[in-house]
């Protein structure tokens, strides 16, 4: 069959090509970056970079055919299968940068934790599908989904990876919010939260993760030590001004000052270069994205299409607002990359992945072809 220009096949026709290329713009941007990152070379980052992300964008798109059923029923099992795989990272997992995230299948290294992202919006989104919509109110819509949600994310917790474990946590509170949960149960989360911070500040978190959370609320207490990162973040941000020191003329990454340039710290990589004006648009690309996938919750037809579509797209919004946060000082640094555009194949592959479930979505539920 063919679409509405006729030499068009329709499944072609049907794509969001205007997302499709919102995508390709932000996911092109990121390898100039990262070659000047580089200091003008595709290697070590561009290269490798840009293969991964052709081919999981192009995997996305593959997704975009799945039919709707096939999210809806694989959903519940692809969560245990990924708890499964958490507990086998305790277990058996590799160790890097002082951390326990990946397994080692061979081929590649798997991190569960990032997958986990997504999983748990079609988890929750399956489980408040089948919950009659009645009992959505009552202890029975709400002790099940805590349980969801407080499983995967102490155990990426044990990792340790707080920036992950908020991304879950916030992903599935998100999920129970739209499903109908009563608001005043999230009000007394917050102050449950507000109350065991100090504590949690004390005995749960790590050394590192306590000071980059102290560093966050007096960031010139260590300006040479753990507060570094932050400091040499809003100098390069700053120091970029309104349309940037130029293509491959950034001083702070070039000379190493910048640490974590090609990944947590990519943002400040690309303003210092290319400016306000290069941040704005970057942002306003990503706003665009967002907004186009809570459309897709907007006309999808199903209680569980309308979750899931909007659970990804606030996942993808916290990984932006939370890395632009992180690298402006406004926030404490969790190691959450911004998508598309880090270093890294893990992140690249969960954004894509969820906008190929988007897509799906959407091929569903709009009544136009996407061309």
């Amino acid at each position: 069959m063919r679409g509405r220009l006729g030499f068009v096949p329709e499944p072609v026709a049907q794509l969001p090509w205007r997302v499709i290329m919102m995508v390709l713009a932000i996911g092109c941007f990121g390898l100039v970056v990262l070659y000047s990152a580089a200091g003008g070379s595709v290697r070590p980052w561009a290269w490798s970079q840009g293969i991964r992300f052709f081919a999981f964008l192009t995997a996305s798109i593959m997704l975009s055919r799945v039919p709707e059923r096939i999210w809806k029923a694989g959903a519940l099992p692809a969560y245990g299968l990924l708890v499964l795989a958490l507990v086998a990272v305790e277990l058996l997992g590799k160790i890097s940068g002082g951390s326990q995230r990946w397994l080692d299948l061979g081929l590649i290294r798997l991190q569960p934790s990032e997958l986990m992202k997504p999983a748990i919006i079609l988890a929750l989104a399956r489980f408040y599908d089948i919950l009659p919509i009645a009992e959505t109110r009552r202890w029975s819509g709400i002790w099940p989904a805590a349980a969801l949600i407080g499983v995967p994310a102490a155990l990426v917790m044990l990792q340790p990876d707080l920036g992950t474990a908020i991304m879950i946590g916030a992903g599935g509170v998100v999920i129970m919010f739209l499903a109908g949960v009563p608001l005043r149960l999230f009000v007394a989360g917050v102050l449950a939260v507000a109350v065991a911070a100090p504590l949690a500040l004390r005995f749960a978190l790590h050394d590192y993760q306590r000071n980059r959370i102290l560093i966050f609320l007096d960031p010139e207490s260590d300006p040479l030590g753990t507060g570094y990162h932050i400091s040499q973040s809003k100098i390069a941000i700053g120091s970029g001004g309104l349309l940037g020191k130029g293509f491959l003329h950034g001083t702070q990454s070039q000379l190493d000052y910048l640490p974590e340039r090609q990944t947590d710290f990519v943002f400040a990589t690309m303003a210092e270069e290319w400016g306000l004006v290069g941040g704005v648009l970057l942002i306003l690309f990503f706003f665009l994205v967002i907004r186009w996938a809570m459309g897709v919750a907007g006309r999808a037809q199903g209680r569980f299409a309308r979750l899931t579509a909007a659970g990804l797209a606030t996942t993808i919004f916290f990984y932006v607002a939370i890395n632009l946060a992180m690298v402006m000082g406004m926030a404490p640094v969790v190691g959450i990359p911004l998508p598309l555009v880090s270093f890294g194949g893990s992140a690249q592959m969960t954004v894509l992945l969820s906008l190929g479930i988007l897509m799906s979505i959407d091929r569903q539920n709009r009544r136009t072809p996407g061309w």
